[in-house]
C-alpha cells in the first residue's frame, strides 16, 4: 500500500511539459536556449548532479544586485516557460537569479523524482558558490508548489541563508491528495517536518483560490 501511495504522490508532483518548451544550442562558444529572446546577461549552463544527471540552469545577472535568488519552479513548467518571468524578477527585485530544470524536465537528463530534485537544487546552489561567488548569507531560496520540496530540504541544511520564500507550498505530497494528519514513511516532500529546521526568515504566500494546492497548506 505504501509503495502504491508513494507512486501516486510522485505522479501528482511531477508533470513536466511534453514536449519541452525549448532546446539547447551552442552559439559563439556559449550555450543558448532556443525559442526565447537572447540576452547578454543570461548564462545557460549544464550542471552535473551527485545522482549522475545533467540539469539545465539559467543565471540572470543584474549589475545592481547584492543578493541572489535561487528559484525552484512548479510542477508543470520548464525554463523556457519561466524565462521571461525570471528576467523580470531579476530587474524588479534587483537580484541575480538562478533557475533550473529538475531531472526529466526541459532538456535536463534523467527522470523526475523526489531525491533527484534534492540533488538538482544542490547542483544549482553549488554552481552559485563556485562559479558566481555567491555567499550563503546573500542567497534567497524561492520554492513554488512542488519546488517547495527541494527548497526546504536545502534550507534545512543551510543555517546562514538570507531568507526563504515559499509560493503555494505543499505540506507534503500525500497531504495534497488526502486529509491525513500524520507523516507516513512513504510520503514525499515532508515539508511540514522540515520547516522547523529552517533558521532564516521565511515568507509564505498562497492564493485563496488555488485549485491545485489548497491554501490550507
Amino acid at each position: 500500500m505504501g509503495g502504491v501511495t508513494s507512486s501516486m504522490a510522485a505522479k501528482f508532483a511531477f508533470f513536466p511539459p511534453n514536449p519541452a518548451s525549448y532546446k539547447i544550442a551552442e552559439e559563439s562558444g556559449r550555450l543558448i536556449m532556443t525559442d526565447v529572446p537572447q540576452r547578454e546577461n543570461v548564462d545557460v549552463l549544464k550542471l552535473p548532479t551527485r545522482r549522475g544527471q545533467e540539469i539545465v540552469a539559467m543565471y540572470v545577472r543584474n549589475p545592481l544586485a547584492s543578493l541572489t535568488l535561487l528559484y525552484s519552479h512548479g510542477n508543470a513548467a520548464d525554463l523556457g516557460q519561466m524565462y521571461e518571468l525570471f528576467v523580470e524578477l531579476s530587474v524588479h527585485l534587483r537580484v541575480n537569479l538562478m533557475g533550473y530544470d529538475y531531472s526529466g524536465y526541459g532538456q535536463s537528463s534523467g527522470k523526475p523524482s523526489e531525491h533527484n530534485t534534492y540533488a538538482d537544487i544542490e547542483a544549482a546552489y553549488r554552481c552559485l558558490e563556485d562559479q558566481y561567488g555567491a555567499k550563503e548569507e546573500d542567497i534567497i531560496l524561492y520554492g513554488q508548489s512542488v519546488g517547495s520540496g527541494p527548497t526546504l530540504d536545502l534550507a534545512a541544511r543551510l543555517p546562514r541563508l538570507r531568507a526563504v520564500v515559499l509560493h503555494s507550498p505543499i505540506l507534503s505530497g500525500l497531504r495534497v491528495m488526502y486529509p491525513v494528519k500524520r507523516t507516513y514513511w512513504f510520503d514525499i516532500y515532508k515539508n511540514i517536518d522540515k520547516i522547523s529546521l529552517v533558521n532564516c526568515p521565511v515568507l509564505i504566500m498562497h492564493g485563496t483560490s488555488d485549485e491545485v494546492v489548497d491554501c490550507s497548506h
